[in-house]
C-alpha cells in the first residue's frame, strides 16, 4: 500500500516532464558508436546490391575493379572485423590502452571510409553513407580524445575501480 502524499509534496516535486540526465560512460559511448558504424557497413553493403549491374558483377567474379578471390574475402572480413572487435575492446581494455586504441583505429578508418567513394556513380548514396561513417568516426575520436581524467582525492583513491594511475587535472 502506498503512503499518502501531501499536496505540498506534489507542488515541490520536480516536474513530471523533467528527464533524468545521467553521465554516459565513455566506454559505452565508444561501443555504441562502433556498433552504429557496423550497422552502417552492413546496410550499405546490403543496399548496394540494388545498384543496377552490381549483382551481375558479383556473379561475373568482380566487385569494382577487384577480382573476387580468397584474398578479397580475407581483406573484406578484416576491414569489418576490426570495428566489430572495437565494440568489445572499447568496453574491456584498460582506460589508457582503450583511449589510444580508439584514437588509432578510428584515425585509420577515416581513409578506409573515404576510399569507398572512389569511382562510385551513386554519389548521393555514397556521399550520405560515407558522411555518416566519417561523422561516427569523428565522434569516436572526440570521445576518446576528451576522455575525462580523474582527480586525486581521498574519495577517489579509496573507491578506485580502475588500475590506471591518478593524474592531476590539466590546466588550459
Amino acid at each position: 500500500m502506498r503512503a499518502p502524499r501531501s499536496h505540498t509534496a506534489l507542488e515541490n516535486s520536480p516536474s513530471r516532464s523533467t528527464l533524468e540526465e545521467l553521465r554516459m560512460p565513455v566506454r559505452a559511448k565508444l561501443a555504441a558508436a562502433w556498433a552504429s558504424l557496423m550497422f552502417l557497413y552492413i546496410y550499405v553493403d546490403y543496399f548496394q546490391l540494388f545498384k543496377p549491374g552490381y549483382v551481375g558483377e558479383i556473379l561475373a567474379g568482380r566487385v569494382a575493379e577487384f577480382d573476387l578471390s580468397q584474398t578479397f574475402a580475407v581483406i573484406g572480413v578484416t576491414i569489418v572485423a576490426i570495428p566489430s572487435l572495437m565494440i568489445l575492446l572499447s568496453t574491456t581494455l584498460p582506460a589508457r590502452v582503450d583511449r589510444a586504441t580508439n584514437l588509432v583505429v578510428a584515425t585509420l578508418y577515416v581513409p578506409v571510409s573515404l576510399y569507398n567513394a572512389d569511382g562510385e556513380s551513386w554519389t548521393w548514396f555514397f556521399g550520405l553513407t560515407i558522411g555518416l561513417e566519417v561523422l561516427l568516426l569523428a565522434f569516436i575520436l572526440r570521445s576518446a580524445w576528451t576522455w575525462p581524467r580523474r582527480t586525486a582525492s581521498p574519495a577517489t583513491l579509496a573507491a578506485s575501480l580502475d588500475d590506471e594511475p591518478l593524474r592531476a587535472p590539466q590546466q588550459a
